[in-house]
């Protein structure tokens, strides 16, 4: 029989702290329902202590979540433990995530604490918890480089004040993938009561090997591991969940194990992530990059036109990805039709954003004679990823050519009432962004824009993300429309709704 593998996704927490991710409540909540149609066994929902935004969205996914665990993230105080558990009380499987650093460097220069210190924190802290919360997750906070030894004593002790899991991160990404797989075997080994618990990894990416310890921690003898949609994260991010999962498919039969997740969820999740967050996925990145199963060479392509598997040693279908089929929606389709089509694709939109979604779908038809999966998709993550407008682009028009002064007017809706400002600038991006300043009446400090095709053709979609800082916090705005100027106006937008509204 496979040895189950336990998925413990912290897109939402650990993710979050991506520079330049600031994800709303609707968003969080959007993604924590994909992750438990996906299948993974806990969603780490957040760190309540945070913030109150933090504490809201903990308690609304926990609400709302009724296969996955629900964990929230808390230090090793009663103050943080009491606000956790207000945030996950209500969730059909709520967990405690508590934590305290281990290494010696963590315990000299940012807890300022000896070792007899750090054991008895941590030994209380879980015995606490445990008073609230049957299900309490350990973490020693950069254990890989902590003392073996003081880290199976400190194990010992939480496991006997109740912890049913014990996290062994690699928090700063330093290990190689034998010294991880040696680290992990020798706490399983050593730890008495270590069987009557999972035992949990967590890698950062900092070298690039995230991955890769990941599965050496499994291999050794950990049974779940934490990772991310994307590979988002501190820093260079975490272990990419899409990676680990089909790893642990492909080769099942060498590693003997297995996992909850369906994968031909990946490219969806993966899209909406990439599209709520602003964070792209590079073309090269495995499992669901733009050119996972792209065949460049003539030998390649010669292998893989006569058998795939030449080449090709997962299929794309078994990651949800569909080569641009065209779909049998059109421009004479109707609202009923178009949400069908949105149900039968795992799809489930309804009310304002189903219409909102089906306006967008048929301004397309008008513009484009063929529509893919890959508009629809583009649509519906680009409805998903609105916000409620306090702003609101009503019209803009742009004069602009390389032998004149660009201007540009806008109208801006706030409320009832109707702003119209003009403003020239050195180009048409420019000229409509300084409009848009002057009909809020507010300098916006612009920190990133760029642009993507995200369907194909000369008719193609393209999707502007803009990010702004607003009170040393980036928000992110992303639109899309075949129109260039309006999808960089309502991103620009879009990003000042969020800051608006934060």
């Amino acid at each position: 029989m496979n040895k189950k593998i336990k998925i413990f996704d912290t897109t939402l927490r650990d993710g979050e702290q991506t520079p330049g991710v600031n994800l709303n409540l609707k968003e969080k909540l959007i993604i924590a329902k994909k992750l438990e149609e996906l299948g993974v066994d806990v969603i780490e929902a957040g760190f309540p202590m945070a913030s109150e935004g933090d504490f809201n969205s903990v308690r609304e996914i926990a609400r709302k979540v009724k296969n996955s665990y629900v964990a929230a993230l808390c230090r090793a105080t009663k103050s943080d433990i009491d606000r956790a558990y207000e945030a996950v009380k209500d969730a059909a499987k709520p967990r405690l995530h508590i934590f305290i650093a281990t290494s010696k460097i963590h315990m000299k220069y940012k807890l300022n604490m000896r070792e007899e210190e750090v054991l008895k924190k941590a030994e209380e802290a879980v015995a606490y918890g445990k008073t609230f919360c049957e299900d309490i997750e350990f973490s020693a906070e950069d254990a890989y480089r902590s003392d073996k030894e003081f880290l199976v004593k400190v194990f010992e002790r939480v496991i006997r004040a109740g912890a049913t899991v014990i996290n062994i991160p690699d928090t700063v990404g330093y290990a190689l993938p034998n010294n991880y797989y040696d680290f992990i075997k020798y706490i399983v080994e050593n730890t008495k009561g270590i069987e009557n618990v999972d035992v949990s990894v967590h890698c950062h990416n900092d070298l690039g090997m995230a991955v890769a310890n990941s599965l050496s921690g499994i291999m050794a003898g950990a049974t779940q591991v934490e990772c991310a949609i994307n590979g988002l994260g501190e820093r260079a991010g975490n272990a990419a969940l899409e990676e680990i999962v089909m790893v642990i498919e492909t080769r099942k039969k060498d590693l003997k194990m297995s996992t909850n997740i369906d994968t031909t969820k990946f490219t969806k999740i993966s899209n909406l992530v990439s599209a709520i967050t602003g964070v792209r996925v590079q073309p090269n990145k495995a499992i669901i990059g733009e050119n996972a199963f792209s065949h460049e060479s003539g030998i390649h392509q010669d292998g893989v036109l006569k058998e795939k598997s030449t080449y090709e040693i997962i299929t794309p279908e078994s990651v949800g990805k569909i080569n641009n089929k065209n779909i049998v929606l059109g421009k004479h389709s109707g609202r009923h039709a178009f949400q069908s089509y949105l149900q039968g694709n795992g799809i489930d939109l309804s009310g304002d954003e189903l219409d909102e979604a089906f306006k967008k779908f048929k301004r397309l038809t008008d513009m484009k004679k063929t529509i893919t999966e890959k508009d629809i998709d583009a649509i519906v993550n680009d409805n998903i990823s609105s916000v409620d407008e306090y702003y609101k682009l009503i019209s803009y028009q742009v004069y602009s050519g390389n032998k004149m002064i660009c201007t540009s007017t806008v109208e801006i809706k706030k409320g009832d009432e109707i702003i119209m400002e003009s403003a020239v600038g050195e180009g048409s991006v420019a000229s409509a962004f300084t409009a848009v300043e002057r009909a809020i009446d507010k300098k916006i400090n612009l920190k990133d824009y760029s642009i993507r095709s995200v369907t194909d053709g000369e008719d193609a979609l393209g999707e502007v993300t803009v990010k702004i800082e607003e009170g040393n916090k980036i928000f992110t705005g992303s639109a899309l429309s075949g129109d260039i100027m309006e999808a960089s106006l309502n991103a620009l937008i879009k990003a000042i709704n969020k800051a608006k509204l934060n």
